[in-house]
């Protein structure tokens, strides 16, 4: 999403291309890096990592003294900026595959509007432009820098773990082939991608501690990765925060697309991986098996996808339902006159919120319609402007609409499209700058060997019980013995829950069958929608994919939490029947916890 708003910007002349808080941080810490020789690999150069790099070069190295012969050396990975060559195979009529379409049944059901930017959405509607295109990297690039004796890489578009891939890769200079080991790099850098989530940020058990102390002012965390690839997750002593066992299951559990995660340089089987305590806020996460990547890798296209807005309506107490309802037919029914109401791409109305009975204060009889749009053109979202206030004065009994009225104006909005491209189409490249000489420049090449992609796997228990011989039951939510975690990929939420008793797990895999997480979603579940399951053992975790929630991505999604990361809490608010027995075990297995503290 940053990738795509700073292609517009860059455009606009108001944006240098790179992350301008990465370059600050860089500022800040230059010298102390160059004091310790620390090596620094960061994503940070966005669209423009070279510009960064020379930047950095320039005015943070060259500029205070560190550079000249046998200076600290900055450099850059490119090559994976492709908006160009993916504008020229629209304007060819060019189709790129989708990321999820040899899935399962996913392929059949992807909606139609997710490919409009090849001009195969709405008759007459032409291909919308292409903003941003840019494929994720691996760690070859990274290798290749370190290898050549550059101190600070800078990178764009590269996978989330590369970064971690690459500089394990180069410290240990394991083998192109040595699988299990970069797989468990893999793993080590997508445990520690998110800064603070490692160490206690969106957990889903914070409540279980003294939140208001511990989980103020969090670090970030830190992977300590073993020659054989294992790693350490921890923090700085004396810091807030915590890692133990169930913060690293949450992180792990998150963004993870089922048992094997891809990357460019390495696919990572994950059915076996054990997280375990050794010591204080020190977890080991091994047993990671690898294999070699997939011949194809993510392909990031946003696209303009046409104009949204939103206006948001408050009703207080007696008969919301009935009011929010009026309002909808209300409309609806005015657009129609208007020869407006198909000319949406989306019309969304929105009920966010449940008054309180006999309410305590007015705030807590409150709720509020949000009313969300999308369209091809402007023209479209003015009309509806137009005929709302054509109604305006018919309104519900309480009628009153939130005072910021500025996102009812139309914006223009981005849309994602999760692409393919062969890795071998790829031309990345290791820039290094050279004092008084032009950068010198090297090849990061291609894997020499990939393995088919198959369709992720999907199951449902291999040994079903009947619920029943779990003992007796009673109602309770199902956070009060389950956590969980969720976040988006693409259209896509993910969920990963876990108990953390071995003797709770067979209950939750019997009863977390696919047709129990839709009957969980409630009203949120769609006929189009489409679920994967599959189980982690030796975390006693039950995962999900369920594709299509996210429509296309975060940048256009119509929901409220567009990057699903809500969901999971969500599912855990759920009220369900609860063996009675593990709901006794609750208060031990907390006091354990803090008792590690």
């Amino acid at each position: 999403m940053n990738l795509a708003e700073n292609a517009v910007a860059m455009t606009a002349g108001t944006h240098d291309g790179w992350e301008p808080h990465c370059y600050e941080g860089l500022e800040m810490c230059i010298d102390e890096i160059i004091a310790r020789g620390v090596k620094v690999v960061v994503d940070g150069g966005a669209l423009n990592p070279k510009g960064m790099a020379e930047k950095v070069w320039r005015e943070l190295v060259v500029g205070r003294g560190h550079g000249g012969e046998g200076g600290y050396r900055v450099g850059w990975v490119e090559g994976d900026d492709l908006v160009e060559v993916v504008r020229e195979g629209v304007a060819k009529g060019q189709v790129v595959g989708h990321l999820d379409e040899s899935n399962q049944e996913v392929g059949e059901r992807l909606p139609g509007n997710v490919k409009d930017f090849l001009g195969q959405g709405k008759e007459g509607i032409p291909s919308f432009p292409v903003v941003s295109a840019n494929a994720y990297l691996g760690a070859r690039g990274i290798k290749r820098a370190l290898d050549e004796g550059c101190d600070i890489v800078i990178c764009g578009r590269v996978a989330d773990a590369s970064p971690v891939i690459g500089a394990s890769w180069y410290w240990y200079q394991w083998a192109e082939d040595d699988w299990d080991r970069l797989a468990g790099a893999l793993v080590a850098g997508h445990l520690i991608e998110c800064s603070s989530y490692i160490t206690g940020a969106n957990f889903a058990g914070f409540d279980e501690y003294d939140y208001e102390n511990l989980m103020v002012d969090l670090p970030f965390g830190i992977a300590e990765i073993e020659r054989d690839g294992s790693a350490i997750v921890t923090k700085h002593p004396g810091t807030k925060g915590v890692v133990n066992v169930d913060v690293v299951k949450c992180q792990f559990l998150y963004e993870l697309q089922g048992r094997i995660y891809l990357n460019s340089d390495v696919t990572a089987d994950c059915k076996d991986v054990v997280i375990e305590e050794v010591g204080k806020d020190r977890v080991r996460c091994s047993g990671i098996k690898g294999a070699p990547p997939p011949p194809t890798t993510k392909l990031a296209i946003f696209y303009k996808g046409g104009y949204e807005q939103q206006i948001l309506m408050n009703a207080t107490g007696y008969a919301t339902k009935e009011k929010y309802r009026l309002v909808e037919a209300n409309l609806r029914n005015q657009l129609k006159r208007n020869g407006l109401l198909d000319k949406f791409q989306l019309l969304d109305f929105q009920v966010l919120g449940v008054p309180e009975a006999n309410p305590s204060s007015q705030h807590a009889s409150t709720t509020y319609l949000r009313l969300f749009t999308q369209a091809d053109t402007q023209e479209a979202c003015y009309g509806l402007l137009k005929s709302f206030s054509q109604i305006g004065m018919q309104h519900f009994s309480g009628f009153h609409l939130s005072l910021d009225t500025r996102t009812a104006i139309p914006r223009p909005y981005l849309a994602f499209y999760p692409g393919l491209i062969p890795q071998e189409q790829l031309e990345e490249k290791a820039g290094i700058f050279t004092e008084g000489g032009k950068p010198l420049m090297f090849d990061a090449g291609h894997p020499s060997t990939f393995q088919k992609v198959e369709p992720r796997e999907s199951y449902e228990t291999a040994q079903p019980q009947d619920l029943a011989s779990f003992g007796p039951t009673k109602k309770a939510r199902l956070g009060d013995v389950v956590l969980a975690r969720s976040g988006d990929k693409g259209a896509n939420i993910n969920c990963g829950l876990f108990v953390r008793k071995a003797e709770h797990y067979p209950w939750l895999q019997n009863f977390l069958t696919v047709q129990r997480l839709k009957d969980l979603m409630g009203e949120d579940w769609r006929a189009e929608y489409f679920v994967e399951r599959m189980e982690f053992q030796k975390l006693h975790a039950v995962h999900f994919v369920i594709y299509g929630p996210l429509g296309r991505g975060v940048s256009s999604c119509r929901l409220l939490d567009a990057l699903g990361k809500g969901f999971a809490d969500y599912i855990r608010d759920k009220v369900v029947e609860i063996p009675e027995s593990f709901l006794a075990d609750m208060p031990g297995i907390k006091e354990e916890r803090l008792a590690r503290l």
